[in-house]
Protein backbone atom coordinates (compact mmCIF):
# COMPACT_ATOMS: atom_id res chain seq x y z
CA UNK A 1 0.00 0.00 0.00
CA UNK A 2 2.88 2.43 0.67
CA UNK A 3 4.13 1.76 -2.83
CA UNK A 4 0.77 2.81 -4.28
CA UNK A 5 0.78 6.17 -2.42
CA UNK A 6 4.26 7.03 -3.64
CA UNK A 7 3.24 6.40 -7.23
CA UNK A 8 0.12 8.57 -6.97
CA UNK A 9 1.97 11.42 -5.28
CA UNK A 10 4.63 11.44 -8.00
CA UNK A 11 2.14 12.15 -10.78
CA UNK A 12 0.77 15.53 -9.61
CA UNK A 13 2.22 19.02 -9.20
CA UNK A 14 2.88 20.50 -5.83
CA UNK A 15 1.44 23.86 -4.87
CA UNK A 16 4.94 25.39 -4.99
CA UNK A 17 5.44 24.20 -8.57
CA UNK A 18 2.07 25.60 -9.63
CA UNK A 19 2.84 28.95 -8.00
CA UNK A 20 6.24 29.10 -9.73
CA UNK A 21 4.62 28.47 -13.12
CA UNK A 22 1.97 31.15 -12.48
CA UNK A 23 4.62 33.69 -11.45
CA UNK A 24 6.68 32.97 -14.57
CA UNK A 25 3.59 33.30 -16.79
CA UNK A 26 2.66 36.56 -15.06
CA UNK A 27 6.13 38.01 -15.65
CA UNK A 28 6.07 37.00 -19.32
CA UNK A 29 2.61 38.55 -19.72
CA UNK A 30 3.79 41.80 -18.13
CA UNK A 31 6.78 42.02 -20.49
CA UNK A 32 4.67 41.31 -23.58
CA UNK A 33 1.95 43.80 -22.63
CA UNK A 34 4.56 46.46 -21.76
CA UNK A 35 6.21 46.08 -25.15
CA UNK A 36 2.89 46.13 -26.98
CA UNK A 37 1.66 49.30 -25.26
CA UNK A 38 4.94 51.11 -26.05
CA UNK A 39 4.71 50.16 -29.71
CA UNK A 40 1.08 51.23 -29.94
CA UNK A 41 1.89 54.74 -28.69
CA UNK A 42 4.92 54.92 -30.97
CA UNK A 43 2.74 53.93 -33.95
CA UNK A 44 0.24 56.66 -33.05
CA UNK A 45 3.02 59.27 -33.06
CA UNK A 46 4.32 58.06 -36.43
CA UNK A 47 0.81 58.02 -37.93
CA UNK A 48 0.15 61.53 -36.63
CA UNK A 49 3.43 62.86 -38.05
CA UNK A 50 2.60 61.38 -41.45
CA UNK A 51 -0.89 62.91 -41.36
CA UNK A 52 0.56 66.31 -40.40
CA UNK A 53 2.97 66.26 -43.35
CA UNK A 54 0.20 65.17 -45.71
CA UNK A 55 -2.13 67.93 -44.49
CA UNK A 56 0.69 70.47 -44.81
CA UNK A 57 1.21 69.45 -48.44
CA UNK A 58 -2.53 69.66 -49.12
CA UNK A 59 -2.75 73.16 -47.60
CA UNK A 60 0.20 74.22 -49.78
CA UNK A 61 -1.64 72.82 -52.82
CA UNK A 62 -4.70 74.82 -51.76
CA UNK A 63 -2.49 77.94 -51.70
CA UNK A 64 -1.17 77.20 -55.19
CA UNK A 65 -4.70 76.72 -56.54
CA UNK A 66 -6.43 79.63 -54.79
CA UNK A 67 -3.60 82.11 -54.23
CA UNK A 68 -4.13 82.20 -50.47
CA UNK A 69 -3.82 80.10 -47.34
CA UNK A 70 -6.92 79.15 -45.35
CA UNK A 71 -7.90 81.66 -42.68
CA UNK A 72 -8.17 80.80 -39.00
CA UNK A 73 -11.96 80.98 -39.26
CA UNK A 74 -11.96 78.43 -42.13
CA UNK A 75 -9.27 76.15 -40.79
CA UNK A 76 -8.87 72.76 -42.39
CA UNK A 77 -12.58 72.57 -43.28
CA UNK A 78 -11.73 74.62 -46.36
CA UNK A 79 -10.11 71.45 -47.75
CA UNK A 80 -13.51 69.74 -47.76
CA UNK A 81 -16.02 72.56 -48.20
CA UNK A 82 -15.54 74.83 -51.21
CA UNK A 83 -15.10 78.46 -50.18
CA UNK A 84 -17.07 81.13 -52.05
CA UNK A 85 -13.94 82.72 -53.59
CA UNK A 86 -12.40 79.45 -54.88
CA UNK A 87 -12.04 79.25 -58.64
CA UNK A 88 -9.62 76.36 -59.21
CA UNK A 89 -11.37 73.96 -56.88
CA UNK A 90 -10.75 70.24 -57.54
CA UNK A 91 -13.87 68.14 -57.91
CA UNK A 92 -14.58 66.50 -54.57
CA UNK A 93 -12.27 68.79 -52.62
CA UNK A 94 -8.70 68.22 -51.55
CA UNK A 95 -9.29 65.11 -49.45
CA UNK A 96 -10.44 61.65 -50.47
CA UNK A 97 -13.16 61.73 -47.82
CA UNK A 98 -15.72 64.28 -46.67
CA UNK A 99 -14.37 64.05 -43.12
CA UNK A 100 -11.18 65.65 -41.88
CA UNK A 101 -8.55 63.18 -40.71
CA UNK A 102 -7.92 62.77 -36.98
CA UNK A 103 -4.61 62.38 -35.19
CA UNK A 104 -3.42 59.02 -33.86
CA UNK A 105 -5.48 59.46 -30.68
CA UNK A 106 -8.71 60.31 -32.53
CA UNK A 107 -8.54 64.08 -31.96
CA UNK A 108 -9.03 66.92 -34.45
CA UNK A 109 -5.98 68.70 -35.80
CA UNK A 110 -5.65 72.40 -35.02
CA UNK A 111 -4.93 74.87 -37.84
CA UNK A 112 -3.19 78.17 -37.03
CA UNK A 113 -2.26 80.84 -39.53
CA UNK A 114 0.91 82.87 -38.99
CA UNK A 115 2.13 81.27 -35.77
CA UNK A 116 5.06 82.58 -33.70
CA UNK A 117 7.46 80.47 -35.81
CA UNK A 118 7.05 82.95 -38.68
CA UNK A 119 5.70 80.29 -41.05
CA UNK A 120 2.50 81.03 -42.99
CA UNK A 121 0.62 78.30 -41.07
CA UNK A 122 1.02 75.32 -38.77
CA UNK A 123 -1.11 72.27 -38.10
CA UNK A 124 -0.96 70.91 -34.57
CA UNK A 125 -1.77 67.68 -32.74
CA UNK A 126 -1.91 68.00 -28.96
CA UNK A 127 -0.61 64.46 -28.43
CA UNK A 128 -1.92 61.73 -26.16
CA UNK A 129 -2.90 64.03 -23.30
CA UNK A 130 -5.00 66.36 -25.53
CA UNK A 131 -3.47 69.40 -23.80
CA UNK A 132 -0.86 71.95 -24.82
CA UNK A 133 2.70 71.02 -23.89
CA UNK A 134 3.74 67.68 -22.48
CA UNK A 135 6.61 65.27 -22.91
CA UNK A 136 7.03 61.90 -24.52
CA UNK A 137 3.76 60.69 -26.06
CA UNK A 138 1.97 63.71 -24.53
CA UNK A 139 4.12 66.18 -26.51
CA UNK A 140 2.51 68.41 -29.10
CA UNK A 141 3.31 67.58 -32.73
CA UNK A 142 3.60 70.27 -35.41
CA UNK A 143 3.45 70.08 -39.19
CA UNK A 144 6.53 72.33 -39.28
CA UNK A 145 8.64 69.86 -37.26
CA UNK A 146 11.40 68.16 -39.25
Amino acid sequence: MKDNRKRRAGYGFTMVELMAVLIILGLLFAVVVGNFVGHTDKARVITTKVSLKELQAIVNQFKMDTGRFPGDDEGLLVLVDKPADAQNWPEGGYLDTVDLPKDGWGNDFIYQSYPASGKPFVIISLGADKQEGGEGFDADLYSTDP
